[in-house]
């Protein structure tokens, strides 16, 4: 077997529903599988696996074991040469794992491969390639410089070496992550994705951005960034330090100042359009959806959207491809507009306005008059 995709999830079921039909698409014609290790959610996730998607493998957890000793869970039950650690809140494009693969497969000292990251605006995301954290990144980062916390020498479209990956998409072979011992299950959430990069590259490994390849990341819908985000993140900043630098005064000092500072350097979130009056389907399979919904409407270009008026664009994937789909996410740029997903056979769309904002469903329902 060529792959064994690993997806972790907890309480996503609609965004792990469309994850899970971009895979299948992009996995098509390669001898693979999907394990989906879900952490005890409190939504019908698990149902909707089993209900929708009987040949991928679930693993139900009876309590939240954690983002690290979870993957390491299911990736023991994998039997692909390679692995793919993938967020469930991510949508990727047909000829994504071709793509990667094939590189990879041209790299006889193989690291740890990412692909370029957008967010739910079309936004590229510099998280996906980022340096070894240093305490003044770390703290530039919280006070929003992140110059030198990510890997900005490396263009976000080239193909280059970079020291660190992001744990939303990372692929290596199998015989590495056994190498590695996996996941450090220290790390309950964040900073395991630096930490075993970071051994890769002690083991003489070459980790890479592959920035030919784009994936969708609505991020804020599994990690909203907020006050108990920061404080898990510096915390983990720690521990990496302390397992891998001789701890020392002044990283305390920063970590705790960092925490300490969290609510007065936080980002303040962009201006929800969740007040938005309009909803508009471009050239969708079916009418069905829109027929007595309130303010809904069906266009043909995105010239006939209505100026100045603030707007859900809902892409449909039964018609387009997720490249498609994608790329329109990534090349359009209109004022006032969001974009949502709606996935096939499905009931309801689904996106994100911002990366540090949750992400949204709609159900279609909803919008009934």
């Amino acid at each position: 077997m060529k792959i064994s995709v690993v997806i972790l999830n907890y309480n996503v079921r609609f965004f792990l529903e469309l994850c899970l039909q971009s895979v299948q698409a992009s996995l098509k014609g390669i001898s693979s599988e999907i394990i989906v290790i879900d952490n005890n959610s409190s939504d019908d996730s698990c149902a909707m696996v089993k209900s929708l998607f009987p040949e991928v493998k679930l693993i139900e957890n009876k309590e939240n074991i954690g983002f690290s000793k979870g993957n390491n869970l299911a990736i023991g039950l994998a039997k692909g040469a390679y692995l793919c650690i993938l967020n469930p809140d991510t949508v990727v494009a047909e000829d994504a794992f071709q793509k990667i693969l094939k590189f990879s497969d041209t790299k006889t000292n193989l690291g740890i491969v990412g692909c370029r990251f957008m967010d739910g605006s079309g936004e590229f995301l510099p998280e996906c390639k980022r340096n070894i954290p240093k305490i003044s990144s770390a703290l530039g980062k919280l006070l929003g410089n992140g110059k030198s916390y990510y890997a900005t020498a490396v263009d976000q479209n080239s193909i280059a070496e970079v020291p660190v990956l992001t744990g939303a998409f990372m692929l290596m072979r199998r015989e590495l992550f056994t190498a590695l011992n996996g996941f450090d299950e220290d790390f309950f959430m964040y900073g395991e994705d630096i930490d075993l990069c970071y051994r890769a590259l002690k083991m003489n490994r070459n980790n890479y951005y592959y920035g030919a390849s784009t994936l969708l990341h609505f991020k804020g819908e599994s990690s909203p960034k907020n006050k108990i985000y920061y404080k898990r993140f510096y915390k983990a900043m720690q521990l990496f330090h302390s397992k891998h630098f001789e701890s020392n005064f002044l990283m305390r000092w920063a970590v705790n100042t960092a925490t300490k500072m969290v609510p007065y350097f936080m980002s303040s979130a962009p201006t929800p359009l969740a007040n938005r009056k309009e909803i508009a389907f471009l050239n969708p399979h079916s009418s069905e959806a829109t027929i007595n919904l309130k303010n809904a409407s069906i266009i043909k270009s995105l010239e006939m959207l209505k100026p100045g008026v603030s707007c859900d664009l809902v892409l449909d994937a039964n018609v387009e491809s997720f490249k498609a789909i994608l790329n329109q996410i990534s090349t359009t740029s209109l004022p006032l507009i969001s974009f949502k997903i709606w996935p096939k056979n499905s009931h309801y769309c689904v996106g994100s306005d911002a990366s540090i904002q949750r992400g949204e469903v709609i159900l279609f329902d909803e919008f009934l008059s």
